[in-house]
């Protein structure tokens, strides 16, 4: 029987652009967007931004709203999992770096590993590279709040 987690997904954009990261040492992990699992009684708006926070290092980031939802299931990758994916829109202050490298200590996955993420920023709506997954799910909806389409 499949276990069904809350998950929760940050769209976060400087200006035009697009957060967007890799796993360092697991390029298998393809390119993603933050995200992760939401805590028993946490609200997913709270999940979202300490997820973001987690999986970038960013601090001057600002809840703009949410986007959307999607059932996933990780069957195709092997898990015997059922996601319930929100999306929400993040929006980045100040003058973050071009490219830089984060370390989560705390995945969502259980493992207690540590993971390496290399994040950059990608142009919208045009220069976003395909993202695992189905991590681009929700983008139409992203641009659209944007006025880009």
């Amino acid at each position: 029987m499949a276990i069904h987690k809350q998950k929760a997904f940050a769209y976060i954009t400087h200006g035009s652009r697009l957060l967007v990261f890799r796993h360092v040492h697991h390029p298998e992990a393809g390119i993603q967007v933050p995200a992760g699992t939401v805590k028993e009684g946490e609200p997913p708006e709270a999940a979202v931004m300490r997820e973001a926070f987690e999986e970038t290092g960013l601090t001057e980031l600002s809840f703009d709203s949410y986007l959307g939802e999607q059932i996933w299931a990780m069957t195709a990758a092997g898990h015997e999992e059922i996601h319930h994916r929100r999306f929400y829109h993040l929006r980045c202050a100040g003058t973050p770096p071009k490219v830089w490298r984060h370390v989560e200590g705390d995945p969502s996955d259980g493992s207690g590993a540590s993971y390496l993420f290399e994040l950059y920023w990608a142009d919208l709506p045009n220069g976003i590279p395909g993202l695992i997954a189905e991590h681009d799910a929700l983008l139409p909806a992203l641009l659209k709040r944007l006025a880009l389409t």
